[in-house]
């Protein structure tokens, strides 16, 4: 959020002469109170100043990144997950190259027939076997796929910052969204969705415009 000249000049007066009335701030920028009015509700909302009734504005002390910050550890991952691309874990190498070009994206998730989570295929896995001598139709996936528990997995109710640091720090282009389930007497992942950098992205994107 960029703030603009004036919104910066009333955060300064307010620093300067907190608690301070909009009557007070409104008449040191000579101007009306219904001038000031939509600035004053920004830099509230915002949390950068606080208002008090009946006794005026006040500094919050919080800038710009820390709220973009704080926004990014609200957001759960529930609220920003997309669908997960899956393959069962006995479809060839070929048939997964194939889904990888048709659904457009750059991981896959292997599951069992129960449909939990079995591994991980990323695009540098797939080259790697299609550039060999292999027969690629005839392989399957579960030969090449990252297994279980070797693979990082988030939560729905993990935040959005915690998904993007896993994303960062483990070098991964994306996330499995799992919750457990018991299946057939054993506690296993359930594929809910999938969390992807280009997600992140597109939110770190969002949040700069708000």
């Amino acid at each position: 959020m960029e703030l603009t000249p004036r919104q910066l000049q009333i955060i300064d007066i307010v620093k300067e002469n907190e608690p301070i009335t909009s009557e007070e701030i409104a008449e040191k920028l000579n101007i009306s109170r219904a001038a000031l009015r939509p600035d004053l509700s920004i830099l509230t909302m915002a949390g950068i100043l606080e208002a008090r009734p009946r006794v005026g504005y006040f500094y919050a002390g919080k800038h710009t990144k820390n709220l973009i910050a704080e926004k990014i550890r609200e957001i759960k991952v529930n609220d920003i997950k997309s669908v997960p691309v899956v393959v069962r874990e006995d479809a060839s190498v070929y048939d997964a190259i194939v889904t990888l070009f048709v659904e457009d994206v750059g991981t896959l998730f292997v599951v069992h027939d129960d449909g939990s989570l079995a591994g991980v295929i990323s695009r540098k896995d797939l080259l790697k076997i299609a550039i060999g001598n292999a027969d690629i139709r005839q392989i399957p996936v579960s030969v090449i796929m990252t297994r279980m528990p070797n693979l990082i997995t988030c939560t729905p109710e993990e935040s959005a910052y915690d998904a993007a640091r896993k994303i960062v720090v483990h070098q991964v282009d994306a996330l499995p969204v799992v919750k457990t389930e018991e299946i057939n007497g054993k506690i296993k992942y359930k594929v809910i969705g999938r969390i992807t950098k280009t997600i992140i992205t597109k939110l770190f994107v969002e949040l700069g415009t708000i």
